[in-house]
């Protein structure tokens, strides 16, 4: 169905910006920019929340700017003047400024442009955005999903982003977490030898733990050309990851907070609320935990559903470390590792899974933060021999060396690769693989978190119970175990010794394209050359395929 410029107008609805005050606060008269650009997430069938931030010149507390939005059948371009009686909101101090409009009633499967303006002065428009709805839940239509994580702003040039903004065809991107990075600027800190480099200094330049400093964090990575450019591309589907808040956090703290900085709930609640603030994601119910809102299902007609999850701050009991898993003997001390009472989801989120999994959509898709796949440590003493391990150390910072050290030594017990991933929590993917089981589903899963590039075959006590994509990051640093043994070729090591790892590669940064039908899911692993300049060109690094089958899922197959 065609819908026309003027449909639009008489179908649009608004989420309040601000909260509704007994005596509306006086209005602000200044000048304003639009200097982040604009995002669309969380699409339905009938629209999707659109973002926007606004910047006064005075940016002066106890003061509104009132806002409205417009929004125009794609393929009819924008309109010439700003269109009257579209969704107004309000937006102030109290939320830095940002605008969160949340439009419904429009028509599934169709592209819509938009923008914001400030009421009562045309001149001052935003950039125009793009989004696509939801097809109608029985379509049949293919759907395109750009799958991204972990862009670290001193890492590198967004190119990845500016990547996914000139593809051809992206019906949403999902990002997997670690949007931003809470590191500060010292010359040791993460990223910080390719920052300075560039001058990309991240702001505020010390680590971030107080709710004005996540805004700004945020307010940085929005205010990057390529960034707005991939936002403006497309809706985008969101969850976070641990850097959002900040390093390896669990259920009761992380390994990157100290006493010195404050009460961990506060910091979380900080984290958290800035977060929602600058990003285009349905807030959570009244009353609901914050981390809530990242749990949600998104249909794409017969095609598939998208089910979003949180495995960092809701339930995840503390990380192991190699010392707590290690036997006297050397092995692995696999009843610690397997203990059924460490979890990472928890029974709630796991119990809502299984129901949103009761569908007849043909692909059951899990938005994942950790890597899923069983991996393990390759025996580099075999591969390679003790003497080039000890020739390595001398060029390694400290932690390459610990980190060559430890593989080392666990190269021949069979060890997980990644204790912070589902590896160090066994007894959790088992009961999520049973909840695939029982709810019949052909699972497709999306990874973030790791900086290299996974594609494997998911297998239980059963058999093949799905498969994994896991994407490399927008820009943070690859693996410091790839890099740690010079000559060694750890992908193919890892992949040996690996039993659901099929193929997997360290080196270049990107993000991946999968496309889903009825019949079948094809993804296409794509790098950036280089992220040391805005030049750049995107290659394909591997494509797979996998087919529907009347009985479950078929393997990964190289394409």
């Amino acid at each position: 169905m065609k819908i026309d410029r003027r449909q639009v107008l008489g179908l649009l609805g608004a989420g309040a910006a601000t909260p509704a005050c007994a005596t509306p606060p006086p209005t602000y008269a200044g000048p304003v920019e639009f200097l982040h650009g604009v995002a669309a997430g969380d699409p339905t069938p009938q629209g999707a929340v659109l973002w926007t931030r606004i910047t006064p010149a005075d940016p002066v507390p106890g003061v509104s700017i009132p806002v409205q939005v417009e929004a125009w059948p794609w393929e009819e371009g924008p309109p010439e003047a700003t269109m009257p009686g579209l969704a107004a909101v309000a937006t102030s101090a109290e939320r830095d400024w940002t605008v969160k409009v949340d439009i419904n009633r429009l028509q599934p499967g169709c592209d819509y442009g938009y923008r914001f303006s400030v009421a009562g002065r045309p001149a001052a428009r935003s950039p125009i955005g793009r989004f696509r709805t939801l097809p109608a839940a029985q379509s049949t239509e293919a759907v395109v999903l750009a799958v991204a994580s972990c862009s670290l702003y001193p890492g590198g040039w967004f190119n990845a982003y500016q990547a996914i903004a000139e593809l051809d065809r992206v019906d949403a991107v999902v990002h997997l977490g670690d949007y931003i990075y809470e590191y500060g600027a010292a010359p040791s800190d993460y990223g910080m030898r390719t920052g300075l480099e560039l001058n990309r200094i991240p702001e505020p330049p010390h680590e971030i733990v107080t709710l004005a400093d996540y805004r700004r964090r945020h307010a940085q990575h929005k205010a990057d050309p390529q960034a707005q450019a991939a936002h403006a591309r497309a809706a985008w589907i969101m969850t976070f990851d641990d850097h959002e808040v900040t390093n390896d956090p669990w259920e009761g703290g992380a390994q990157n907070h100290n006493p010195d900085e404050g009460d961990w709930a506060a910091r979380k609640v900080a984290a958290l609320t800035a977060y929602l603030e600058w990003n285009p994601i349905r807030d959570p119910r009244p009353g609901t935990p914050l981390h809530e809102a990242v749990r949600r299902s998104f249909r794409f007609g017969r095609a598939a559903v998208l089910h979003m999850i949180e495995t960092r701050l809701s339930a995840r009991s503390r990380q192991l470390e190699y010392e707590d898993i290690t036997a006297p003997d050397g092995t692995i001390d696999r009843a610690r590792l397997d203990d059924p009472e460490r979890r990472l989801m928890g029974q709630a989120q796991l119990d809502w899974l299984g129901e949103a999994m009761a569908n007849d959509a043909t692909w059951q898709v899990l938005g994942n933060q950790v890597l899923m796949a069983r991996l393990v440590v390759p025996d580099l003493i075999e591969a390679v021999g003790p003497d080039a391990i000890e020739a390595a150390m001398p060029d390694l910072a400290d932690y390459q060396q610990r980190r060559l050290r430890e593989m080392a030594a666990l190269g021949a017990v069979q060890a997980p690769l990644n204790l912070d991933a589902w590896d160090g929590y066994p007894a959790e993917r088992d009961r999520l693989y049973a909840e695939v089981r029982q709810a019949e589903a052909r699972l497709i899963v999306l990874t973030g978190d790791s900086h290299a590039a996974w594609a494997s075959n998911l297998h239980d006590d059963q058999g093949r119970v799905g498969v994994e994509f896991g994407a490399t990051a927008i820009s943070s640093p690859q693996p410091s175990y790839s890099r740690a043994l010079p000559g060694a070729p750890m992908a193919d090591l890892t992949v040996a010794a690996s039993p659901d790892l099929e193929w997997c590669e360290f080196e270049p940064r990107g993000f991946f394209v999968i496309s889903l039908t009825p019949e079948r899911a094809e993804c296409r692993m794509m790098g950036v050359t280089t992220l040391l300049s805005p030049e750049f060109q995107t290659r394909e690094r591997a494509r797979f395929t996998v087919q529907a089958r009347a009985d479950g899922i078929g393997p990964l197959e190289p394409a």
